[in-house]
């Protein structure tokens, strides 16, 4: 089993920044792959950072240049910093762990930005 705990969330102006931290606890493999999603009321759930069996992050058009994700394995914590922030990136920030043929999820971070 994995926990899967997302932090640093909170109301930002547009044009700001937030950096969303994922710390990971349990049996983690070592070729767990990390990903963000989000969330908006009325809408599914949707990817915004997802790394590659290959290692690579792809990120979601919307937020590419803005939004960088990465991780620290000795610490089991997993990034998005968020720049640049725009009206339309608010909502629930998923943090997702994959391995095997298991997935994990957190609880989601709220991010609202306001003009």
């Amino acid at each position: 089993q994995v926990q899967l705990v997302e932090s640093g969330g909170g109301p930002v102006q547009a044009g700001g920044s937030v950096r969303l931290s994922c710390t990971a606890s349990g049996n983690i493999h070592d070729d767990s792959r990390m990903a963000w999603y989000r969330q908006v009321p009325g809408k599914s759930r949707e990817w915004v950072a997802i790394t590659t069996g290959g290692g690579n992050i792809n990120y979601v058009d919307s937020v590419k240049g803005r939004f960088t994700a990465s991780r620290d394995k000795a610490k089991n914590t997993a990034f998005l910093q968020m720049n640049n922030l725009k009206l339309e990136d608010s909502g629930v920030y998923f943090c997702r762990l994959i391995q095997s043929d298991e997935v994990y999820w957190g609880q989601g971070t709220q991010v609202t930005v306001s003009s």
